[in-house]
């Protein structure tokens, strides 16, 4: 009868390490989503292109980055100073967005995007989902 306790009891207690080990494995390879945003000032008498927004939005989209479109959008003072436009992009993770605003393809844009936009501040916020 003891035998069989100690079976019993073996099994439990390797099924809850097993467990606990599968939930932490599961867990190291979890990356938080995260979203950029970018606080926009635009330099007056100027208008972002067609061309550049399209150019600009496949060098996001082939980084499995997914444009909000919010530059056109109002934005709404809640607290403090609001910029005058906001430019928010959703990433699978920080990582990926700080790759792609390091990238040449970003950098290539730059010429343009400073004719018509000042960047006040650009950040990356990580959530979880």
């Amino acid at each position: 009868m003891k035998t069989k306790y100690a079976v019993t009891l073996s099994l439990l207690a390797g099924t809850a390490i097993g467990s606990v080990a599968m939930q932490g494995l599961h867990a190291q390879g979890a990356k938080l989503k995260a979203w950029s945003v970018g606080e926009i000032e635009p330099v007056s008498g100027a208008t972002v292109s067609a061309s550049y927004l399209k150019e600009a939005r496949d060098a996001i989209a082939n980084a499995h980055g997914r444009a909000l479109r919010t530059v056109n959008g109002r934005v709404i003072a809640v607290e403090g100073n609001a910029p005058a436009k906001v430019a928010i992009v959703e990433w699978d993770s920080a990582d990926e967005a700080v790759a792609f605003y390091k990238s040449e393809a970003w950098k290539k844009l730059a010429p343009e995007r400073e004719k018509t936009q000042k960047t006040l501040r650009r950040y990356v916020v990580e959530a979880e989902q």
